[in-house]
């Protein structure tokens, strides 16, 4: 409001090399703060004085011009913009052979903030040379460089399968994957999401990710002590498992189901997120893959998410790795039912207690589970308890499998009447004629005329 940004914008070309290192220093700082300052030191057509003289200047200046480039280009993608269209990208290149760690390292920040928000700006910053240099930066001895080389990288892969692949071709994963064992989290946590951006898009990028032998280095990734490593790391194998069933058998044979097994019930809240949707992908490829998951005990942790978990996007979470689980056979439902799991899911259907979209997300993926297990579902102690609670949208799928199975087995048709399942669905009132009567009917047909009066 002084007109501070006007007063600076001459001391960039002043004599003395300090005042013009200090004045970019601070338009730096300034345009940090907010998007509206950023605007401020575009509209002052600042961005062109400070890019005129860059090569020629010294270190110091060039990490501050950097600075400024990347102050303003964070805040929008339109900033970004204004930052392009000033000729910036390639003196960002120029600025990644430099000769200085420091420098390097603030220009490839600078081109982070600029690819990060959309798929035009990140080719345009692949359109500028930068991407080889940056596969350089990321094989320098300075760890402060290979993370923030290695998070640029990650944001200019997440946008695009052509993107990511442009990141493939110049030879980054081996590299990345390389580093799974640095011990600098930060590193970590930055190459981990790099490989995950690359290898989210396509089941062919995921292949290259898997094959650069991440597997079963990865693995060690969910027992670090870093939160954002374990989450990055369980992240990444979620990200190859969901592709196709061949990738989540690579997956299985590493031992990569029990160690996400061991991942989600040794931590809680959303770190836990996607472990658990990684199960859930490898359990939806086929009958196989879901029994590996019963096999090495992945139902007990996603019921105690069910349980333990607040937020309504983890129990609807958990409630759709269980309905991949248990949707294949009788025998898949069983493993399921056993658990107890079918009156929690229930419980979270009817629950009244969230907000209306909140709960929305929860009730209707329990519902969902709650359907696909019925489906398949022989197991009746385990239905029996639904029969007193539940609303008329699975009371019809419960009636359906007791009408299968009651005819066939004795000792069912027994507790069927000593627990008072029979009598309750005495109480159901059912349209004349409709598909829930017959199933009723049959059930009825099961007993002795005077046993159900």
């Amino acid at each position: 409001n002084s007109g501070v940004v006007s007063l600076l914008r001459p001391l960039l070309l002043d004599v003395v090399p300090t005042i013009q290192q200090t004045a970019a220093l601070a338009l730096g700082r300034l345009a940090n703060c907010n998007d509206d300052l950023a605007e401020a030191v575009v509209k002052e057509n600042i961005l062109p004085q400070l890019l005129s003289s860059l090569p020629e200047q010294n270190r110091f200046y060039k990490k501050a011009a950097a600075l400024v480039l990347r102050a303003v280009a964070k805040h929008s993608p339109q900033l970004a913009q204004e930052v392009v269209q000033c000729g910036a990208l390639e003196m960002l290149v120029i600025c990644l052979e430099d000769f200085d760690p420091g420098v390097k390292e603030a220009a490839c920040w600078a081109l982070g903030c600029i690819a990060r928000h959309n798929s035009e700006l990140s080719q345009a910053v692949v359109d500028a040379g930068a991407i080889p240099l940056l596969v350089l930066c990321i094989q320098e001895p300075e760890i402060a460089l290979k993370r923030i080389a290695a998070a640029t990288l990650s944001d200019i892969s997440k946008h695009s399968p052509e993107l990511a692949r442009t990141v493939v071709d110049a030879g980054a994963i081996a590299h990345l994957a390389q580093m799974i064992l640095n011990p600098d989290a930060k590193l970590k946590r930055q190459v981990l999401s790099a490989l995950c951006q690359i290898g989210k898009h396509s089941a062919d990028l995921a292949m290259l990710v898997a094959e650069a032998e991440i597997f079963p280095v990865v693995l060690t990734c969910l027992k670090d002590s870093d939160e954002y490593v374990k989450k990055n790391g369980a992240t990444l194998i979620r990200e190859i498992a969901k592709h196709s069933p061949e990738l989540s058998v690579f997956i299985v044979n590493t031992g990569g189901v029990a160690a996400v097994v061991d991942f989600i019930s040794s931590c809680t809240g959303s770190v836990r997120l996607p472990g658990i949707m990684m199960l859930g992908y490898v359990a939806a490829h086929s009958e196989n893959l879901a029994t590996t998951v019963i096999v090495s005990k992945g139902i007990p942790p996603l019921c105690a998410c069910l349980l333990e978990e607040k937020e309504d996007h983890m129990k609807a979470a958990a409630a759709w790795a269980l309905e991949q689980i248990g949707k294949h056979t009788a025998e898949h439902a069983r493993a399921v039912a056993l658990a107890n799991v079918l009156p929690t899911l229930l419980a979270i259907y009817v629950d009244n207690t969230s907000s209306a979209d909140l709960q929305l997300k929860a009730s209707t993926f329990a519902m969902k589970a709650l359907k696909g297990i019925l489906q398949k579902c022989t197991h009746l102690p385990a239905l029996e308890p639904l029969l007193h609670d539940a609303p008329p949208s699975i009371m019809k799928y419960i009636i359906e499998q007791f009408s299968k199975v009651l005819p066939h087995d004795s000792k069912a048709r027994r507790l069927f009447v000593t627990t008072g399942g029979l009598r309750k669905v005495q109480e159901i009132k059912a349209e004349p004629g409709s598909l829930l009567q017959e199933y009723i009917n049959a059930i009825n047909n099961c007993f002795p005329e005077e046993v159900v009066r």
